[in-house]
């Protein structure tokens, strides 16, 4: 194991009281907890690879590759991929997401900034989509369609949290907001560091977040599709984000001098919403 790997979990799990979302709400059942959150603590673990060791990012990315082979074998060393390794067997996950969202890190090391919309979503297929599809493969509801919705919902939380992180990211040099949009309303990387959110920046993000809004309702028919605990728990994902990109709005979105983030009220209004929908539909 690489040096810069870190090797305690409490912090990287810790993480999960931040999300915009309930990773593993205590109303579901014990068992589909501990798996959710095993598949949530090698996301994390990831990024925490691709983001913060300070050493050579692109090696522990590998030794995590190398270290995903030894889940699949119920061999392998750090805690987390430990706690993964029995997920794995339950619930027969494929390997193939998980190595996506390595490669997303990868990624990560040597693209900074998105030219257009459609090459954003093209690593959101990478960064955020495959965690939707473990999730249904724990549920026992992967299907074509499922995962086409999920994939959306999916997205959306990725780009929620990329609207909410800008002045974050930059400090990473990484662009997320299409370079194209900013361009178009007579804005440049430069705004994204000052202050305050100018009204040209302000423009962007509304049309940012008009998109990604249309693809949270993508998922209403994902929500509509399931039943008991798994329905719970996707419209608890589902709804966590719409409440977040709410808060943006209301809060004009100014991103850079404020933190916007959702009431506890208003998530749990946003859930039931989801699933009142669903229970229509």
């Amino acid at each position: 194991m690489p040096m810069s790997v870190p090797t305690r979990p409490e912090p990287i799990m810790a993480r999960a009281a931040t999300e915009n979302f309930p990773v593993a709400s205590r109303l579901l059942p014990t068992r589909l907890r501990a798996h959710l959150l095993a598949i949530y603590g090698f996301a994390r673990l990831v990024d925490e690879l691709g983001d913060e060791v300070a050493r050579d990012r692109l090696e522990a990315l590998d030794w995590l590759s190398a270290e995903l082979d030894r889940a699949f074998t119920d061999t392998a060393t750090h805690p987390l991929l430990r706690a993964l390794a029995p997920t794995i067997a339950a619930c027969e996950l494929p390997r193939e997401p998980f190595e996506r969202l390595i490669e997303a890190n990868r990624v990560d090391q040597r693209v900074h900034s998105y030219e257009t919309w459609g090459a954003l979503l093209g690593y959101c297929h990478l960064s955020a989509d495959p965690v939707g599809e473990l999730v249904l493969h724990v549920f026992g509801a992967v299907s074509p369609e499922r995962i086409m919705r999920s994939n959306a919902v999916c997205t959306a939380l990725q780009l929620t949290e990329h609207w909410q992180d800008i002045r974050e990211d930059l400090g990473r040099g990484r662009v997320y907001v299409p370079l194209e949009d900013l361009a178009r309303h007579g804005c440049t990387i430069e705004d994204l560091a000052a202050e305050r959110v100018g009204e040209s920046l302000r423009r962007v993000l509304a049309l940012e977040a008009a998109r990604t809004a249309d693809l949270f309702r993508q998922g209403d028919a994902l929500v509509a599709s399931l039943h008991g605990w798994p329905r719970l728990a996707v419209a608890g994902y589902a709804g966590g984000g719409r409440a977040a990109l709410e808060a943006l709005a209301l809060a004009g979105y100014e991103v850079l001098a404020l933190n916007p983030r959702p009431t506890h009220r208003r998530t749990i209004g946003a859930i039931v919403r989801v699933l009142v929908r669903a229970a229509g539909g």
